[in-house]
């Protein structure tokens, strides 16, 4: 099924790899076939990866973006992973931990990326801090 993006003047995106600019005006694209596709506010420098659930999106996105698990950044992804399963007792966000660690190891990162928005957001709610980077 192909995929629809609509881009707003100047959005930035990431396609396989390669960072994309749109230009002056909205635009539309749209892709045919399988890409690894993120948009510029679903991109996390590493910098930004200074909370425990920023610290296990961001290996996750690392392997989404290259389309495949490197050894070290699987092996950051599951250390991180452990390390904020063993901090929290919540029910809903511990099968939330265990999908996105399913989902990395069948390869569909994309949906765990998505599942770690919602770890994200749940930390920033127990912290009282802002869910998302300034780029939202």
């Amino acid at each position: 099924m192909p995929l629809k993006l609509s881009l707003k003047p100047g959005e930035r995106f990431v396609l396989n790899g390669a960072v994309v600019e749109n230009g002056d005006r909205r635009a539309t694209l749209v892709l045919q076939n399988k890409a690894s596709v993120l948009r510029e506010k679903d991109i996390m420098q590493e910098h930004e990866a200074n909370t425990p659930a920023r610290r296990i999106y961001f290996p996750v996105m690392m392997m989404y973006l290259s389309s495949q698990a490197e050894d070290r950044v699987y092996d950051e992804f599951v250390v991180r992973m452990t390390e904020f399963m063993g901090a929290i007792s919540n029910p809903d966000i511990l099968a939330e931990c265990v999908s996105i660690s399913r989902e990395v190891m069948s390869g569909e990162y994309y949906k765990a990326l998505l599942r770690c928005r919602k770890l994200i957001n749940y930390e920033a709610e127990r912290m009282g801090i802002a869910p998302h980077s300034s780029k939202d």
